[in-house]
């Protein structure tokens, strides 16, 4: 197997540790640095060129992609998807988890532990904001801070503002995030790599500091992961299409705290700390998915008119419910049943005597006017549980001249 590196750092600890691992393994590792491309684009003939030659045959990209370089990396990763070569981070897992604020807007609407989140442009909002994500103190971040860079405990509410309105008169975009007190200094990281948590950390802040990041001067330890965080680990890596992710979580008092997803997590500290041979997990992982690269359901569907991938959630009183998959003929209303998820289990490809119950949510593939028949009637959204604060907001006085 050939597999290509894409990276600007070819002696950095995480790359030589990839080389090595695919080394060991029988195969062909080069490091080409992400810059050096030029894409070509041309009907029906993707191509790309480095350091001006037409970019050999490759059956595996692993990308490494720098925060400063996110949009042209994506945009190589994406070229080599389009040539059918397989990346072991797709390009839209790496820009999901390159902003936190989508990212967390993504995790929000799954069973994942995430701490309260606030994002506002507006300086007479930020009271508020900082009011309901429970008051100061607060953790103020940057939407695209790495290594603990731009992430700021603000301790009382008046110097949360003030933090706020500098950086954004400087125009950073800043997320106003709750202060899980429990795990202040604390937090742990899973390094996924496929379905399972292949080994974990917990990283402790050294002396003042409240960022526990290894690059900051952090001590990480190995820790045997409950499984409620290694679910949540997994959970959280899949919702943002990545394959390998470092997954930082914060200790809470009710549960794991999925605090970001890293796609291009360092090596050093997870193999140091826990003795595991990290990257021969990935590369494992790839001899084992090389062959099954992405696959652009939007394209194949725009040719099967009328049919679709549609989750349907089984509610009270559903004419499925209670009913063995065989019984309830679905097969023959050109209904095929991908899967069945019951809270956190997902049961993949269920056969025929697979038990539908009332909260499950059926993944099928078929004729989308026999599944409307079945979907239920949509319901009234729960009310929210912000409770608007009377009388904190300062009079706004608009001036449709300075608006820019």
């Amino acid at each position: 197997m050939k597999i290509a590196i894409l990276s600007r750092a070819p002696k950095s600890y995480s790359t030589k540790r990839l080389r090595e691992a695919a080394a060991q393994r029988g195969h062909t590792a080069r490091v080409l640095n992400t810059l050096r491309f030029s894409i070509h684009i041309e009907h029906g003939a993707p191509d790309l060129l480095f350091r001006g030659k037409a970019v050999s045959t490759y059956d595996a990209v692993i990308p490494r992609i720098g925060a400063s370089v996110t949009y042209f990396g994506t945009a190589v990763v994406r070229q080599f998807e389009q040539m059918g070569v397989f990346s072991l981070a797709p390009a839209a897992g790496i820009t999901y988890s390159r902003d936190k604020l989508r990212s967390l807007q993504m995790l929000s609407r799954y069973d994942i532990g995430i701490p309260d989140t606030a994002f506002v442009r507006d300086r007479y909002d930020i009271l508020d904001a900082i009011e309901r994500v429970g008051g100061a103190p607060v953790i103020i971040k940057l939407l695209e801070g790495t290594q603990g860079v731009g992430v700021i405990l603000a301790e009382t509410q008046k110097v949360a503002e003030a933090i706020i309105e500098t950086l954004q008169s400087a125009r950073q975009n800043v997320l106003i995030q709750k202060f899980v007190a429990e795990s202040k200094g604390k937090d742990v990281r899973a390094f996924v790599v496929g379905d399972r948590v292949v080994a974990a950390m917990r990283r402790t802040a050294q002396g003042t500091e409240f960022r526990s990041n290894v690059h900051r001067g952090g001590l990480a330890e190995s820790i045997d992961l409950p499984e409620e965080y290694r679910e949540t680990a997994v959970v959280a890596a899949q919702v943002l299409g990545l394959q390998v992710a470092g997954v930082d979580m914060l200790e809470g008092k009710d549960g794991p705290q999925v605090m970001e997803v890293n796609s291009s997590p360092g090596l050093e500290g997870i193999e140091t700390a826990s003795g595991v041979d990290v990257a021969g997990a990935i590369i494992e992982h790839i001899e084992q998915r090389v062959q099954f690269s992405e696959v652009d359901l939007r394209y194949r569907l725009a040719s099967s008119k009328g049919y679709g991938v549609v989750e349907l959630p089984i509610v009270p009183r559903s004419s499925l419910a209670g009913k063995p998959l065989s019984e309830t003929k679905l097969r023959e209303r050109d209904i095929t049943v991908l899967s069945i998820r019951r809270g956190r289990k997902v049961v993949s490809n269920p056969s025929g005597g697979r038990q539908i119950e009332e909260g499950d949510v059926l993944l099928c593939f078929g004729k989308l006017d026999e599944i409307r028949t079945l979907m239920p009637a949509p319901s009234k959204k729960p009310k929210s549980k912000l409770r608007k604060r009377a009388g904190t907001k300062k009079p706004r006085i608009e001036n449709p001249e300075t608006e820019k």
